[in-house]
């Protein structure tokens, strides 16, 4: 898709140049003013108007077929997304976040579609701008072949850690990376108003400011706002951060049967039962469906090294998730009936770094629904957490040497 992104960044430029000094000074961010997706022969017309011109971005990606839009950043406001969509070549849009200052719509493909034109046309009395985006049927192959994230430093998400000297701390605090799920384009679980990924950063914040209360933990968050980031990028600051641990929050909901309590998970390349497997699965769909493909991340070679690294750490994960359940059992009561589990989660790949997810609670239950929403839950279940890295810090500073032999 190279092609119709350098003529989307060329058309921008000239866009830029001969837009009147009315709409270059226009304050705010863009506002969506309408939009469709509407089929037409042998193929589907997607159509966004806004209230100022903005840099955009447009491509495809494979695996499941979707076509992705960056903007530099739109309101969407009460913009609905499922409003847009008025072909059956288009299953579901989603609009939202991408990241800090940039937003994102994402349309999931019925079948193969590649990118025919790409233009942005402005008006030059209002500043207004329209995104018309004309998509022609293809087969599979060629749908593939045209696909793929432009590479451009000036919108992408890091791809890989980069290798940084650790800061310099005081060897008796422990660094936990806080990793809110979800974000942005990705609002996770949904019951009526309430998204998973809003609870997870309230309570991220919460538990970030307990622990930093105890004097013996530097606590950081993998995202500060309701915007996306990748499971990579997740992994990748927790390593820029220097972290000894790594806790990712999730609050699911299950479509079939019921459950309730916290649970939580380490690292397996097999899950322990069907449900860990169906909601591994969600979770790293929910990556992809946003725009970053993890699977050719890493040569054979790094493959190895690294699950080498993990099965050397995964002792460590295994008992800081039984410290933690010991510490929420005490703090608020009931835990789920199987609690301790193990799933295939990508942001626990973490090869060096001891990593758990841990399911708080499940959106799809009435109980735990209002735990999560109740303050001083949130604080029994920060507290637990906090006691439980507490142990786990004891046990091991104390196991360590004889790791080292």
């Amino acid at each position: 898709m190279r092609g119709p992104f350098a003529a989307c960044l060329a058309m921008l430029a000239t866009i830029w140049v001969w837009l009147p000094a009315q709409a270059q000074e226009m304050g705010g961010l863009a506002r969506p003013l309408g939009g469709s997706i509407e089929g037409r022969w042998g193929g589907t017309e997607l159509r966004l108007d806004l209230s100022q011109g903005v840099p955009w971005r447009v491509f495809t990606l494979g695996d499941p077929n979707r076509l992705v839009m960056d903007f530099r950043e739109v309101q969407w406001g009460e913009m609905q997304a499922p409003d847009m969509n008025g072909t059956d070549r288009v299953r579901e849009v989603r609009l939202g976040g991408y990241r800090p200052g940039w937003s994102r719509l994402v349309a999931d493909l019925a079948e193969p579609l590649v990118i025919e034109s790409a233009v942005m046309l402005s008006d030059a009395d209002t500043g207004a701008a329209t995104i018309r985006v004309i998509l022609k049927a293809a087969d599979q192959a060629a749908f593939d072949a045209a696909s793929g994230a432009p590479q451009d430093p000036r919108w992408d998400l890091p791809r890989a850690a980069r290798i940084m000297p650790l800061p310099e701390r005081d060897p008796k605090r422990l660094t936990v990376v806080i990793d809110p799920g979800h974000g942005g384009i990705d609002p996770g679980a949904e019951r009526g108003e309430v998204r998973e990924a809003d609870l997870m950063l309230t309570f991220a914040r919460e538990l970030q400011e307990v622990l930093r209360r105890t004097g013996s933990f530097d606590a950081v968050l993998t995202r500060e706002g309701d915007h996306f980031v990748s499971l990579e990028a997740r992994v990748a600051r927790a390593r820029e951060a220097g972290a000894d641990v790594f806790v990712s929050l999730h609050a699911d909901a299950l479509s079939e049967g019921q459950a309730r309590g916290a649970a939580i998970y380490t690292l397996s390349e097999e899950a322990s039962d069907a449900a860990s497997a169906a909601l591994a699965e969600r979770h790293d769909r929910d990556d992809l469906l946003a725009g970053v493909d993890l699977s050719r991340s890493d040569d054979r070679v790094a493959d190895v090294l690294m699950d080498l690294a993990r099965l050397q750490n995964a002792p460590r994960s295994t008992a800081l998730a039984r410290h933690l359940l010991s510490g929420i059992e005490n703090a608020v009561g009931r835990v789920h009936k199987r609690p301790l589990r193990h799933a295939g989660f990508s942001v626990l790949k973490a090869a060096d770094i001891p990593s758990v997810l841990v399911e708080l609670g499940f959106l799809s239950t009435d109980e735990d629904l209002a735990n999560l929403s109740d303050p001083i839950w949130r604080q029994g279940m920060a507290a637990g957490i906090r006691d439980g890295l507490m142990a786990w810090r004891d046990e091991d500073a104390a196991l360590a040497p004889l790791r080292r032999k």
